[in-house]
């Protein structure tokens, strides 16, 4: 029997590694839950022989968390620093746990986006709702006030043996979220919901969040001074999350999943921890912060020493936990929720302690930080962990075969409709489409009473569906925060380079829609198994599409995300990003929303149909495979999306709408919804097919509402990218083709549709 499982009373056991064969080192690595290879197994082994002894339990544990695919990105750093980390630096404030960029002179955005993909495919509830939980503290570690959460969850479609149904998984997450989002106090204002046979059981919970912050109260994670005092505040330590990021950085076996990596949420430990830290930062008591999330303290307390070039030591007899006969090795390890890090001088330790105790925060000093590049770990009196830093946190990256497989492209012309009525009742009854209300009306969006924007807009009681949130973070001010997100799973199943590439235009869109300038964003990158040489090409392309819009546009990437191991069995989702894009609204009282507001106003389309329909809702509408995916152009997408925004905040337009999924026909469908008026177009000035022309998804295209009086002052702004289509009226949606009529619905048939989905 191995040494590490004889003797469960000893504080230090030894993992006998050195001189094992192969073959031994991998039965290790799987009986102690490492997920580690065998190089890398090896390369532990080189480290201990140069150190003359054997690893200790908690040294072996540390290294695997720090080396794991979730904390490390041993996978997707080399591709990610090649094409992501570059872009927009100089609009970038800082970088941590979450990213900033400048909102005003004053004040920067805090913000992340992030995945809880394996463990709210294991417990549905508790992994989105600790998902949320870790999201915020990400934001809370640069110092910012959390603003909004944000979440966009990818549910299956079909029931897989051994795993939770459909029903069960979309409940629990659903639920997860709310709870916590409405008890932490915290508004849940944007994300999305899609559902396809992707999804099955492989569920995606993409969440975000948005903070702000005084820039001068920004705070960073590194410790670069020794006798920096270290305190954990907040949730206390227990055996929950223990090898969460080694069970998220695997593909996931039928019944080996184990509940006990899920961590235990509690929105109400984690609402007084947000206020005392801010309390404790707002005083200058703060040197540096951070927050305990995958790997626990052994992924917080190395990276903190080791991006601030010191050394440092841990009694872990100190950690306040929830149960005593936790070995050192689990509280090292743990992954328990609701806790921070802070790294305060030895002189203003007494004064943060006290502001923990105000806000009844359990806190407790644990540690310093020394001279020296070593981190030291104690467990009553006996030295438990004693390595490097830089060789703790420095794992072995990968770059790992890609395999670009050429997919052929099959154009159809699919027969002409003889009924678009019932197509377009029907993709509006579509569940991609239809009201979210079922969910969203479960989370408070408009708690604190910042919320200006909020997920529905139009007349009490009938209202349609935003583009974008906007939340005004100071009252003294007119300034909004914009928020919104971009992805579409459908267009990077056929091309994960032009998925990425329309990700970017969709948030983009989604931000000019309600008057905001786009100022960065956050990437949560979804694929496989990166050891498949398909997926990792997948990938590849992928982040080249992300990089070549957002750097035509100069927008940066402030902050990510990337969730490999997506699989179940043989299923596999497909490789594509969710984005979080925020946007600075000059004057919120100029913010636009897409019910439309007026009868006899003008409806002009920005941007022109196309022919490329791959992914789109009309072909999966027709069971059509293949099809090019719509070609988004930055340089188009910038021309046309700034000049909306200049027409926008000269208040010449009523109302506006992107367009997506359906095409035109949706965009003015979900505009009625909200407003009761309706609106009569000509698709001739289109040029196209009366398919084509309304279920078409072009990129960098909006649908947009022009004032009477207005009309020419909008023409100027817009050029030859805007092209006159109708006219709002009362009661109807109509489509003609000159004298020929194409479609004709009540706007009551055109709610009753939308509405479907809310039970």
């Amino acid at each position: 029997m191995s040494v590490w499982l004889m003797n469960e009373e000893r504080a230090r056991e030894e993992v006998p590694i050195l001189g094992k064969s192969v073959a031994e080192l991998s039965k290790i690595s799987k009986q102690m839950h490492l997920g580690l290879s065998t190089d890398e197994m090896s390369r532990i082994g080189s480290y201990f022989e140069k150190e003359g002894r054997e690893p200790t339990d908690v040294e072996i544990q540390a290294i695997a968390q720090a080396w794991s695919e979730h904390c490390s990105y041993k996978s997707s750093k080399v591709h990610l620093k090649k094409y992501i980390f570059g872009i927009g630096r100089e609009k970038i404030v800082a970088e941590g746990d979450a990213g900033l960029v400048s909102l005003d002179d004053d004040t920067a955005i805090s913000f992340k986006i992030e995945s809880h993909n394996h463990p709210s495919a294991i417990e549905p509830y508790g992994g989105a709702a600790t998902g949320v939980g870790g999201i915020l503290r990400d934001v809370l570690s640069m110092g910012a006030q959390p603003i909004a959460v944000t979440d966009v969850l990818y549910f299956g479609t079909k029931s897989v043996k051994g795993f939770p149904s459909p029903k069960f998984i979309e409940s629990g997450v659903i639920s997860g979220i709310r709870d916590y989002g409405n008890r932490v106090g915290i508004p849940t204002v944007s994300g999305g919901i899609v559902y396809s046979d992707f999804f099955s059981p492989n569920v995606l919970v993409n969440v975000g969040c948005v903070g702000v912050v005084d820039k001068r109260k920004i705070i960073s994670s590194a410790i670069s001074k020794p006798g920096i005092k270290l305190i954990i505040a907040g949730g206390k330590t227990g055996r929950d999350g223990i090898h969460g990021v080694n069970m998220a950085s695997a593909v996931m076996e039928i019944g080996e999943e184990d509940v006990t990596t899920v961590q235990l949420g509690s929105p109400i430990t984690k609402e007084p921890l947000i206020h005392a830290v801010l309390e404790a930062n707002d005083r200058g008591l703060i040197y540096a912060l951070k927050d305990l999330g995958g790997g626990g303290l052994s992924s917080v307390v190395g990276e903190m020493l080791q991006s601030g070039g010191v050394g440092g030591k841990v009694f872990l007899e100190k950690v306040l936990l929830k149960e005593k006969s936790m070995r050192p090795w689990e509280i090292w390890i743990s992954e328990s929720q609701e806790r921070m890090l802070l790294a305060v001088r030895e002189d203003q330790v007494n004064s943060v302690l006290e502001i923990m105790d105000s806000w009844d925060v359990t806190s407790a000093v644990i540690g310093e930080s020394e001279a020296g590049k070593r981190l030291r770990i104690f467990f009553e009196g006996k030295s438990v962990l004693d390595l490097d830093t830089n060789f703790m946190t420095s794992p072995m990256l990968y770059e790992r075969p890609s395999l670009v497989k050429e997919k052929q492209v099959i154009q159809w012309l699919p027969k002409y409709p003889t009924d678009f009525r019932r197509i377009l009742r029907n993709m509006l009854s579509d569940k991609n489409v239809r009201t979210k209300e079922y969910a969203v009306r479960q989370y408070d969006h408009t708690v604190r009473g910042s919320t200006v924007i909020g997920p529905f807009t139009g007349i009490v009681g009938r209202e349609g569906p935003s583009d974008a949130s906007v939340i005004r973070p100071n009252w003294s001010k007119e300034t909004g925060v914009a928020i919104s997100h971009g992805s579409n799973p459908f267009y990077s199943y056929i091309d994960p380079y032009l998925g990425g590439r329309a990700a970017v235009d969709e948030t983009v869109r989604n931000l000019i829609s309600v008057g905001s300038e786009p100022l960065g964003f956050s990437d949560c990158l979804n694929s496989g198994n990166p050891e498949n040489p398909e997926i990792m090409g997948e990938f590849i392309d992928m982040v080249r599409g992300l990089h070549d819009s957002a750097y035509a546009l100069n927008l940066p990437f402030v902050s990510g995300n990337v969730s490999f191991y997506n699989e179940a069995g043989r299923r596999r989702i497909p490789t594509f990003p969710t984005i979080l894009g925020v946007g600075k609204v000059e004057n919120i009282e100029r913010s636009v929303t897409p019910d439309l507001k007026g009868i006899g106003n003008a409806v002009y389309l920005v941007g022109v149909p196309t022919t490329d329909m791959g992914g789109s809702l009309y072909y999966r509408h027709l069971k059509l495979d293949g099809g090019r995916v719509p070609y988004s152009d930055p340089v188009t997408l910038k021309r046309r999306g700034w000049n909306l925004l200049k027409a926008i905040r000269s208040s010449c337009i009523k109302s506006v709408h992107d367009v997506s999924d359906g095409g035109i026909a949706v965009a003015i469908s979900e505009m009625t919804v909200g407003s009761g008026i309706g609106a009569t177009i000509d698709v001739a000035p289109l040029g196209l097919r009366n398919d084509f022309a309304i279920f078409s998804e072009p990129q960098s295209s909006w649908v947009v509402e022009v004032g009477e009086d207005r009309e020419e002052e909008f023409v100027k702004i817009l050029g030859d990218d805007t092209i006159y289509i109708g006219r709002t009226q009362d009661a109807r949606f109509t489509v003609a083709r000159g004298e020929e009529s194409v479609l004709d619905v009540d706007l009551e048939s055109i709610l009753k549709n939308w509405k479907k989905g809310y039970r």
